[in-house]
C-alpha cells in the first residue's frame, strides 16, 4: 500500500527556518520521484522542489532556489525539505507528491497532475 505522509509544518517568523518531512513508501515501481508543492489561499498549486530517490537529482522552482534544500534518506523512505530565510509569501499548505521517475524533474514540478500519489498536506505559516 502506498503511503505519503507529510509532517513538520508550523508557525515561524520571517527569516526563520523549518524542515518538512515526507514519509513515502509502498510504491509499485523502483524509480521514484518525490516533489513538494504548495498552495496558498486563492492561488494555484505551485511546484516547489523535486528529487529522484535513486539518482538524487534535484530541481527547485526559482521562487525558492537558494533558500530551500531537498534531500532523500532512502533508508528511512523519507524526503526532507529544509526551508530557510522564510518569507511571508512562503505561507501555504505544503503537499508531498510522488510518481514513477519517468519524466524530467522540471516537468514533474510544473505539472501536479503528473503525480499520482499525494499526502494530506501540512500548513506552513510565516509571520512578518
Amino acid at each position: 500500500e502506498v503511503q505519503v505522509v507529510e509532517s513538520g509544518g508550523g508557525l515561524v517568523q520571517a527569516g526563520g527556518s523549518l524542515i518538512l518531512a515526507c514519509a513515502a513508501s509502498g510504491f509499485p515501481f523502483d524509480d521514484v520521484a518525490i516533489c513538494w508543492f504548495r498552495q496558498a489561499p486563492g492561488k494555484e498549486r505551485e511546484g516547489v522542489s523535486c528529487i529522484s530517490r535513486t539518482e538524487r537529482s534535484t530541481y527547485y522552482a526559482d521562487s525558492v532556489k537558494g533558500r530551500f534544500t531537498i534531500a532523500s534518506d532512502n533508508a528511512e523512505n523519507t524526503v526532507y525539505l529544509r526551508m530557510s530565510s522564510l518569507k511571508p509569501e512562503d505561507t501555504a499548505v505544503y503537499y508531498c507528491a510522488a510518481s514513477e521517475y519517468d519524466k524530467p524533474l522540471p516537468e514533474l514540478c510544473k505539472s501536479a497532475f503528473s503525480l499520482a500519489y499525494w499526502g494530506q498536506g501540512t500548513q506552513v505559516t510565516v509571520s512578518a
